[in-house]
């Protein structure tokens, strides 16, 4: 078990730091409340568990040899990560309307093949894995990344939650909202370096 001990502490403070993820499901709890995002949150779940497994079979070396699918990737990442942070620029949680909602399960696990960081941290937690067949590394992964990842979910869509107690106003919202779209719009420029 002690070996396995690394490759959990990498991806922990891979997954806990902030990122898409941590923005937006921060963001989530504190518009849309807890039980609303748990879709949300079981989706990145999954699909952190599934984008890392999948480097466990070597998609990720593939995606380190072959430019052109890379350069694909992070054109799509970015797309969608400042998508995202316009939408958060322009919401109004203070007067929302019925068609506001929180990510789907599905979008939330489709979202994690373009977040760069889990991408990032998956690739880079390769060097954890102990030498296992790619089958084995791939379930490694998975298992790691969706059960502490759940863990790291509840713990930014809580803290969310409990911030919309400080959004009192209007303008507190608007603040919250914008310097979220800005990190948000921030990672999207870092999709490239």
């Amino acid at each position: 078990m002690t070996e396995f001990l690394p490759l959990i502490g990498f991806v922990f403070f891979g997954l806990f730091s902030p990122g898409p993820n941590v923005i937006l499901l921060t963001t989530s709890g504190a518009r849309f409340g807890f039980r609303r995002t748990l879709p949300h949150i079981l989706g990145v779940a999954v699909g952190v568990g599934i984008t890392a497994g999948v480097t466990g079979f070597g998609i990720g070396a593939l995606l380190q040899v072959q430019p052109t699918l890379t350069l694909v990737l992070k054109i799509a990442a970015a797309a969608w990560i400042l998508w995202m942070a316009f939408n958060l620029w322009r919401a109004d949680p203070a007067t929302s309307k019925e068609r506001d909602r929180p990510f789907t399960f599905i979008e939330a696990v489709l979202f994690q093949w373009v977040n760069p960081k889990v991408w990032a941290v998956a690739l880079s937690a390769m060097a954890y894995v102990p030498a296992l067949p790619p089958s084995g590394q791939a379930t490694t992964l998975a298992a790691t990344f969706s059960g502490l990842n759940l863990g790291v979910c509840l713990f930014w869509t809580t803290a969310g939650a409990l911030l919309s107690y400080l959004l009192t106003n209007p303008r507190a919202w608007r603040v919250f909202m914008r310097v979220m779209a800005l990190a948000l719009g921030v990672f999207s420029l870092l999709v490239f370096l």
